[in-house]
């Protein structure tokens, strides 16, 4: 037997071009595996990252916008590597920042008066204290238990600040952005114990990507991968794995068979699984054949996996002062006020005031005329239903309300909607309340049949990518990435040894 015994023959069906197919099929290729293939449910590659140029030959990110963080970053040594990184003073102003508020960022109430910057400072500031100590694992035995949005509100209450109206209405705006960051419906709803196995790299935090864009990092990976080894439009509908059976279908030659919903299949030594943790929630009880192990379809259901949208507004021309990086909103009740959001958890109220989810509008980097709203959870979701026209309606309401400046009419408006995509389903993963984060992440990532079950070559039939599957990781690209590269080795280490 040659060293790689049978790699090269070995044929490896990849589901889904994402930042972890891209990146199990690139280390695949390199290793020397020639039978590979990539199956992609849209007619674009790239999964949760797509950079558009919608109206001019600048990019626009839809979907994932930043490198998180440098030490140990794959994605920033690639964007280093190959000069993909915009650099200068504009990489650092000019893009939308959740969590990192500066002077620069115009604080508005309903009255239409500004939040003085000094409490603005002070509570933000203070937030993000409470925060940090719930990522370092940090938390008093009383907290430990609790909501992130619970814990917070307990801490926050001993701040001086907390009792004046100011102090305590952002206070409801740091958390509203917050929702951003873990991508939930609502800090109550999300743990506030287990946010510190999410580990972030070191490292200048947010690193911004030049004109390229994302895409240009796709393209770093879609270079190494041989022509045709990427088929889109291809939805898969079915995962049939264990075929290989004594006694049953002599025939078969192959373990897996992957059916398209087109009626094409194809048969797979090994099939990777990278579909978002929102598709698996919509078809993991219909896709795979025989059924998922219980252990596996409990973690897809118990990790959360929340929504955010992007509201890009372009005007014909800027009406907000130059210094003005983002005008952020604070409301007299907000929805993640405690009292608002426990009045609010049954019923349809919510859906009457959806656009009090709404954290900001926020400069966008190469379009001096464009802001960027964000947006959450359920809200997010009923949002997508609306027209484009209504939303952008809403939104310069609410900007020439709380501002009082002269806002024009909006000339274009570009709305994400990644909670309605059905190859998606959402944005990224985050871990509710009283789930245990790494036990649900570890059964997502292990692959099928489980070990003990294993003879011989029916080992590794089915391996499972991307964010959800990666415990300290989960949410960013270089999570996805990573995971991809992890399941491509687990196959290089099975074809060496």
């Amino acid at each position: 037997m040659s060293c790689c015994s049978g790699r090269e023959n070995a044929k490896v069906v990849i589901v889904g071009s994402g930042f972890a197919g891209l990146a199990a099929a690139a280390t695949l290729v390199k290793a020397g595996f020639e039978n590979i293939l990539v199956l992609e449910a849209k007619e674009r590659v790239g999964g949760r990252v797509h950079t558009t140029k919608p109206f001019t030959e600048n990019i626009i990110e839809v979907g994932a916008n930043w490198i998180h963080g440098r030490k140990g970053n794959p994605l920033y040594k690639i964007a280093t590597e190959e000069n993909l990184l915009c650099e200068g003073p504009s990489a650092s102003k000019n893009m939308c920042l959740p969590r990192s508020v500066t002077p620069q960022d115009y604080f508005f109430k309903e009255d239409g008066k500004q939040v003085s910057t000094k409490l603005v400072d002070q509570v933000c500031s203070h937030f993000s204290k409470l925060t940090d100590k719930a990522f370092d694992d940090e938390l008093k035995q009383k907290h430990r238990n609790l909501s992130l949005g619970a814990y917070l509100d307990d801490a926050f209450s001993e701040f001086p600040l907390a009792a004046t109206e100011d102090g305590q209405q952002v206070f409801e705006w740091c958390k509203r952005t917050e929702c951003t960051d873990e991508a939930c419906s609502s800090l109550y709803e999300v743990s506030a114990s287990q946010i510190s196995y999410y580990t972030a790299l070191e490292g200048g935090f947010f690193n911004t990507l030049g004109p390229g864009g994302y895409q240009a990092i796709l393209d770093v990976l879609l270079r190494d991968l041989p022509s045709g080894t990427i088929q889109c439009s291809a939805p898969v509908k079915s995962i049939r794995w264990d075929l290989v059976r004594k006694g049953h279908c002599e025939d078969q030659r192959y373990p897996v068979q992957v059916v398209c919903a087109n009626g094409q299949s194809f048969e797979a030594d090994h099939v990777i699984v990278t579909v978002s943790l929102g598709v698996l929630k919509d078809k993991a009880t219909t896709m795979f054949e025989p059924p998922l192990p219980k252990k596996k379809l409990s973690a897809i259901e118990n990790i959360g996996f929340g929504i955010v949208d992007k509201i890009f507004l372009f005007f014909e021309k800027s009406f907000w002062p130059d210094d003005c990086a983002g005008v952020q909103v604070v409301w007299k009740e907000g929805p993640e006020d405690k009292d608002v959001y426990e009045s609010q958890s049954g019923g349809e109220a919510w859906k009457k005031t959806w656009f009090k989810k709404i954290t900001g509008f926020d400069t966008v980097a190469r379009y001096p005329t464009a802001l960027c709203g964000w947006i959450t959870g359920r809200e997010a979701l009923y949002m997508e239903n609306l027209q484009d026209r209504e939303i952008g309606d809403i939104c310069v309401r609410l900007l020439r309300s709380f501002t009082g400046w002269s806002v024009p009419e909006v000339s274009q408006t570009l709305i994400s909607r990644w909670g309605s995509d059905s190859h998606v389903r959402g944005s990224y993963t985050f871990i509710p309340d009283g789930v245990d984060g790494v036990k649900a992440h570890k059964a997502l990532a292990s692959p099928l049949p489980p070990k003990d079950k294993c003879r011989g070559r029916k080992h590794l039939q089915v391996l499972f990518a991307g964010e959800a599957t990666h415990v300290n990781f989960y949410t960013t690209t270089h999570g996805a990435y990573l995971t991809g590269v992890r399941e491509a080795e687990r196959l290089i280490s099975y074809y060496t040894d």
